[in-house]
């Protein structure tokens, strides 16, 4: 069976979505004219500028939070070690690759969530790949499809690494039994999940930044104690990236290959961008300035927290302790634990278990909610609701007594087959995400607040629904009012090509 799934999994990644990946990554950046660099700064103004909300609405800090609990996870602290141990330290500099283009593609879903979520009528909106694959492309069955795999990716699979991750951290350094662990995290899972969207934002708030702020103190007072060693770091991620040590052709482009595949496959899985997670997060915001740009904006924030900051700090702690040098056979959380212990004592590895504990149960609280998502989608059944949660809190016990390889080879091909339909919708899909990105731009540029006005774009305003991104002086505001007409042009697939 693992022989069955890996070869399925090597065609996925090594044939069809690390070309796609990447050149989605080119395409968005390059058409969105870098909109990762351009609007770098504003997005972090927009992140701290939205923690306030109203009545029931989710705020843009609330879901980019949400999104980083999914993402910032055991693929950060795990997930990059494996990264290091297979490819070398050049894994690191793709990570990077995979961040900054990422950026890009994450700007696009997570602004087609917003254009395509749906209303919950009690203040509060779901949404995400499904809903705008069905909404925009009318392709139901499609998102249908995508539904079944993040359930099965994210509900479950994810779910089941992230547990593992806590399980193995937890009882090989305190000595617990995988069963006593897994069962705790089960029940706490329950306390949380049942109790609906509010209480897992909340949850996600509240801890995600407390913990990464933590992780990256450490972090950086590594740095700081091996400060004198950061230069020879730096220039061994590059010449393993580039093959620049070996010493014979074969020997270099193994070494390069390698070294792009981890890189490659460890940054996707951490930061979840194109891969259609992060949408599901996003459709639930009520963002401020009232602007569906403005939350793929902020979601660029969560590809750069996720990757250039957290997965380098795991990075810098696994080269900076001399780990690799030793010998040891030392794999995923293990070889975290090992390194920061290293570096700083005896402590090292309790925090690195609580890391992982915290990050790792965020994850499993926010990846619940993306299959909650899903499952509404395909049918808003409450006694379905039901059997899914049961079934949540069962594979995270399970998980935690599962094999660590078998775990992270499902979830290698899952996390493809849902990148590789996503990357090519919202390659599809770009066109009217481009024109609303305009509008944005042409707003700024003219020094108002953003506002969106679905008027103005003749194929959104027949696609998405009626009861959302409605102006309450829509009947008043004269169309194309502040906007330069020349930048935004209503998009009709009739006589016009959606990307």
């Amino acid at each position: 069976m693992s022989t069955f799934v890996s070869e399925i999994t090597t065609v996925i990644w090594e044939y069809l979505l690390i070309y796609l990946l990447l050149g989605a990554g080119v395409y968005f950046t390059v058409r969105s004219r870098f909109v990762q660099l351009r609007y770098f700064f504003h997005a972090w103004k927009l992140v701290l500028g939205s923690r306030k909300t109203s009545g029931n609405e989710i705020s843009s800090f609330q879901a980019l939070c949400t999104s980083l609990a999914a993402h910032v996870g055991t693929g950060n602290l795990a997930g990059v070690a494996i990264a290091i141990f297979i490819g070398g330290p050049g894994a690191v500099f793709w990570m990077w690759v995979v961040a900054m283009l990422g950026m890009a593609p994450s700007f696009v879903e997570n602004t087609l969530a917003q254009l395509y979520k749906t209303n919950n009528k009690d203040g509060t909106f779901r949404g995400g790949p499904a809903y705008y694959i069905e909404k925009a492309l009318g392709l139901r069955w499609l998102g249908i499809l995508f539904s079944v795999l993040l359930l099965v990716t994210f509900g479950f699979v994810f779910n089941a690494v992230h547990a593992n991750s806590v399980s193995q951290a937890v009882s090989a350094h305190m000595e617990l039994d995988p069963v006593i662990i897994g069962l705790a995290i089960a029940v706490i899972t329950s306390l949380i999940i049942f109790r609906g969207i509010h209480s897992i934002v909340r949850f996600a708030e509240v801890v995600v930044p407390f913990m990464a702020l933590a992780y990256l103190v450490i972090a950086i007072g590594v740095v700081v104690v091996r400060l004198d060693e950061m230069p020879a770091v730096i220039a061994l991620v590059f010449d393993s990236a580039f093959g620049l040590h070996s010493a014979t052709g074969g020997v270099i482009g193994y070494s390069v290959y390698q070294a792009m595949m981890q890189g490659i496959r460890r940054g996707l899985f951490s930061n979840e961008a194109g891969m259609g997670s992060g949408p599901n997060a996003a459709a639930t915001a009520t963002p401020i300035p009232h602007h569906p740009a403005t939350q793929g904006i902020v979601s660029m924030v969560s590809v750069f927290i996720d990757t250039m900051v957290i997965c380098t700090a795991t990075a810098a702690i696994v080269l900076l302790s001399g780990q690799l040098e030793t010998g040891n056979t030392l794999n995923g959380i293990q070889l975290t634990q090992a390194a920061l212990g290293g570096i700083v004592g005896g402590w090292g590895p309790w925090f690195i278990s609580v890391a992982v504990v915290f990050f790792g149960f965020t994850s499993v609280i926010a990846n619940y909610y993306y299959g909650e998502s899903n499952l509404l989608f395909i049918r808003n059944s409450p006694r379905l609701l039901l059997a899914y949660r049961a079934a949540v809190v069962f594979l995270v016990f399970l998980g935690s007594i599962a094999s660590l390889e078998l775990v992270w080879l499902v979830a290698d091909l899952a996390m493809g087959l849902m990148a590789l339909i996503n990357l090519v919708v919202i390659v599809l899909l770009s066109g009217p995400v481009m024109q609303v990105l305009r509008d944005y731009d042409s707003q700024t540029r003219s020094g108002l607040t953003p506002e969106f006005n679905r008027n103005r774009f003749t194929f959104l305003d027949r696609t998405i629904d009626s009861d959302v991104w409605v102006n309450s002086d829509d009947s008043d505001c004269p169309e194309g009012a502040g906007v330069d007409r020349g930048d935004v042009q209503d998009l009709n697939p009739a006589d016009q090509d959606l990307s």
